[in-house]
């Protein structure tokens, strides 16, 4: 139990040591030095330097000095001694009235770091002043039945010091009718009765000087005197008679001038002249009766001037009640000022900045201001704010001290300026408040890059553009002001080719305003398109950049023609040909023909139209496919050889164009293309004929329509006799007859392919006939060389006049149309008869097939590739 006891007491020791611990860290938050008042000026207070923790020399270096909060300030820093001293002789009574404590505060600011030291001053008191009396002479009336043991009150002296050094006791002259007594009211203050102790005899003595002295406790002691002179009247015993000895009242402080605060009241027992009463104030020294104002006849209390709880909180008089013959009675009058909230927060600003960078971190004071209410309780108490969506806050300090600190981080380009307002409210009611307003710029840093409205950007030029033009304008915005926002542009080089020129001698830009210029002019048939990065750099330290990428697409023009790939032109001078059997149908594709156009889109797209033809209704060419077809079947008239005149056209604008000249050979038998091939017709035109015809026809209308029947029909019969004699003597013609040869040539969009064939020509005395076997494809394509100026006979001479019965056979190799044989019939195939094939193989037909190395004489003959249908003559 013992050792528990111990335990517990070493515990509370602990706790003591605690909280005394902290009531001394909050005792010194707060520096105290006590001085006497009077003191001689620049007289010592405190060593201001050591009670700071600061060196002497640091009290100038870190700008110490007293704040002062607008009111007269009674001391000043003595710097060189690190000393407190006063500015001027202080009297306390002056300064706290006959306050119990008279307090001097006041706060020293250290300018560098912005400490504030919160100081207090007690002002002890002296005995400067002594008691003194209203007046130094008093009359004093009294009647001569007066019984003894009347108690006289008599007018109390004033003494302005507190304490011992105040009033403490009075003294009466020697005499022999009145002795003195000292009462002490509720207030403390004493109050001296004259004690009437033997009765008087107005005819014995009409008149008493008596000396009243008054003394205080000081050191040494000081008193005052007043003479009273007592006259003794005659009979009239009853003096007035307040109704209470006390009147009491709570007065706001903002009642008007002129107010009646209240009324008193005295009466009198006699009658007559010795029952009228008069009312008026007792004087004492002090401001009461400059303010206030008792009615001689009506006893009303009423106000002078305007009352200020934050000067005076309290005032006490005496109303003293008078009747016709001197008797008097008097009351005691306490007026309480009751404080109301008529007095803003008054706000003072000790040290404010005008800017601040906006990377200033939370926490960076901005100003240090302090918050003071003359008023009292609620009324005085003041709660500072500032608006909530503002990016900093307030911290109190000591003393009413506030400071606006920065509580996140800025951001100029959204906020540059701000104007704060800090308000000051109490908590009165209604409560008042005072606004403070402080404008505080935000200065920029580089702290945002230039930025573009988009991450890419496409540009458009058509091919061919001047050289110099303006191509496209690039802008980034930089939210930052001056310097960094000032933006250059430059472009950098993209992906191209290491043997490309570099990106310089294609565009440039303009550094200042982002215009993107062409240096050459560009060709959408070598590049569709360019891309380019461009950089825009601010110009701020350290610089700060961004890039976007620029996509240049460039457009075509119509500045390339169609180009022909196939038919194409022969090279050795011969006359390229297309096949067409005689017993074709409508619709017979005969050849197509290719073209390309360098250009894209709209101005590459081709349409195909049939200029000129020898049968204008015969062929049709495709507008889109550049198919060449019959329109009908081939009649007997028909010529042979076939021109046709084909355009090509794009779709540009303005359109450009080529053309084409096709020769078309129409025959059912080799040996008709053969003597049509070695007979040199003079070119004739089909036009002029059939202009000539139409001519003959317009003079002789019917009578030579007969004669043209019969021309023509003789025309018929001697053609196939003409035929049957080509054939007939084939080996006296073939001998001058070179070998026809299609060329071919390698185009991008010709996709055909060669066919290979071998073909055996049978001769005898009755019929001749001409074998197509089955296509033999050949992927290699062979190229217009193959089609050389041989003079090499189609058939040797000697074979074909060893007898007619003897066979003769040559191959032939050639390309036909594709159309040509795109079915089993054309192709000679067994489900069909055709006189120009032998399908059964007998040697019966004109042509027959034969091995590449059987027997016979084989020659090369027609060689067909993607280019056309040559034949040599």
């Amino acid at each position: 139990m013992v050792s528990w006891q111990k335990h517990q007491d070493g515990r509370g020791r602990i706790l003591l040591c605690f909280l005394l611990g902290l009531l001394w860290d909050t005792l010194t938050a707060q520096i105290r030095y006590s001085i006497p008042e009077e003191m001689e000026k620049g007289s010592f207070v405190g060593d201001i330097a050591k009670d700071l923790g600061l060196e002497l020399q640091e009290l100038s270096e870190r700008g110490a000095h007293i704040v002062s909060r607008g009111k007269k300030q009674h001391f000043a820093l003595n710097v060189r001694s690190g000393s407190l001293i006063t500015v001027e002789r202080i009297d306390r009574e002056e300064l706290c009235s006959q306050g119990a404590q008279c307090l001097l505060n006041f706060n020293v600011l250290i300018e560098d770091n912005l400490n504030i030291y919160s100081v207090e001053v007690e002002i002890t008191d002296i005995n400067d002043n002594a008691p003194r009396f209203r007046a130094e002479k008093l009359e004093l009336k009294i009647s001569e039945t007066t019984t003894p043991g009347t108690q006289l009150i008599l007018e109390s002296a004033y003494d302005p010091d507190v304490g011992v050094n105040s009033l403490q006791g009075y003294e009466l002259s020697p005499n022999h009718h009145f002795s003195l007594r000292v009462q002490s009211g509720a207030d403390g203050i004493k109050y001296p009765e004259l004690v009437l102790d033997r009765a008087l005899d107005r005819e014995k003595e009409p008149t008493l000087q008596i000396v009243l002295s008054a003394w205080d406790g000081g050191e040494p002691i000081r008193s005052g005197t007043a003479r009273i002179r007592v006259t003794i009247l005659d009979v009239n015993d009853n003096a007035p008679v307040f109704t209470q000895p006390i009147y009491s009242m709570n007065v706001p402080e903002n009642v008007p001038q002129g107010t009646v605060l209240l009324t008193v009241n005295a009466t009198d027992a006699d009658e007559g002249i010795n029952s009228q009463v008069r009312y008026f104030l007792v004087k004492i020294p002090g401001k009461n009766s400059e303010i206030f104002q008792l009615n001689s006849e009506t006893g009303e209390l009423l106000t002078l001037q305007n009352l200020d709880y934050e000067d005076e909180r309290f005032y006490m008089m005496e109303a003293e009640a008078q009747d016709g013959l001197g008797l008097w009675g008097r009351a005691k009058i306490h007026v309480t000022v009751v404080d109301v909230n008529d007095n803003a927060p008054e706000v003072t600003i000790t040290s404010v900045t005008s800017s601040i960078p906006e990377n200033a971190p939370p926490g960076t004071i901005i100003t240090l201001f302090h918050v003071h209410d003359r008023d009292s309780g609620k009324n005085g108490q003041v709660l500072c704010s500032i608006p909530d969506d503002l990016p900093f806050k307030l911290e109190k300090k000591v003393d009413n001290y506030h400071s606006l600190v920065t509580d996140r981080a800025l951001d100029r380009e959204q906020v540059s300026e701000y104007n704060i307002t800090v308000t000051a409210v109490d908590f009165g009611s209604p409560p008042l408040s005072t606004d403070t307003h402080i404008l505080l710029h935000v200065t920029d840093i580089n702290d945002n890059p230039p930025t573009f409205s988009q991450s890419a950007y496409s540009a458009y030029i058509q091919e061919n553009n001047p050289r110099g033009a303006s191509i496209y304008s690039l802008t980034a915005q930089d939210p930052d002001s001056q310097e960094n926002a000032l933006v250059t542009y430059s472009l950098v080089d993209s992906n191209l080719p290491l043997e490309a020129p570099p990106l310089s001698s294609y565009v440039s830009i303009n550094s200042e305003t982002g215009v993107l210029y062409a240096l050459c002019s560009f060709d959408y048939e070598q590049s569709q398109e360019l891309q380019l990065r461009v950089t825009a750099r601010d110009s701020g330290d350290p610089p700060l950049s961004s890039n976007v990428s620029l996509t240049l697409f460039i457009l075509d023009q119509n500045d390339n023609a169609p180009e022909i790939l196939y038919p194409a032109f022969p090279t050795d001078g011969s006359s390229g040909v297309e096949l067409a059997p005689r017993s074709a149908e409508p619709g017979y594709l005969v050849t197509k023909v290719v073209a390309v156009d360098a250009d894209s889109g709209q101005n590459a797209w081709l349409s195909y139209h049939l200029l000129k033809a020898t049968e204008p209704r015969l062929f049709s060419v495709g507008l889109h496919s550049g198919e060449i077809r019959t329109v009908r079947a081939f009649l007997d008239k028909d010529a042979l050889k076939q021109n046709l005149l084909v355009a090509v056209t794009d779709n540009g604008e303005p359109p450009l164009s080529a053309t084409i000249s096709v020769t078309v050979a129409v025959a059912d038998s080799i040996p008709e293309i053969l003597s049509d091939l070695s007979s040199h017709p003079a070119p004739e035109s089909q036009d002029d004929s059939l202009l000539t015809f139409y001519l003959v026809i317009a003079v002789a209308v019917v009578s030579c329509l007969f004669f043209t029947f019969i021309v023509l029909l003789l025309a018929l019969r001697l053609r196939k006799w003409w035929m049957l004699q080509v054939v007939q003597s084939a080996a006296d013609h073939v001998g001058g007859v070179s070998s026809s040869q299609f060329l071919g040539i390698d185009g991008v969009r010709a996709f055909l392919q060669t066919y290979s064939h071998e073909v055996s020509l049978t001769m005898d005395s009755r019929k001749s006939q001409l074998f197509f076997p089955q296509p033999n494809y050949a992927d290699t394509l062979i190229s217009q060389q193959s089609c050389e100026h041989k003079k090499e006979s189609l058939f040797p001479a000697q074979s074909l006049l060893q007898g007619k019965d003897e066979q003769t056979s040559f191959q032939v190799n050639f390309r036909p149309n594709p159309a040509l044989f795109s079915s089993r019939a054309a192709m000679g195939h067994p489900d069909r008869a055709n006189p120009l094939f032998d399908s059964r193989g007998d040697g019966e037909g004109l042509f027959r097939g034969r091995h590449r190395r059987g027997p016979g004489v084989g020659t090369s003959g027609i060689v067909g590739t993607r280019g056309p249908h040559c034949f040599q003559r």
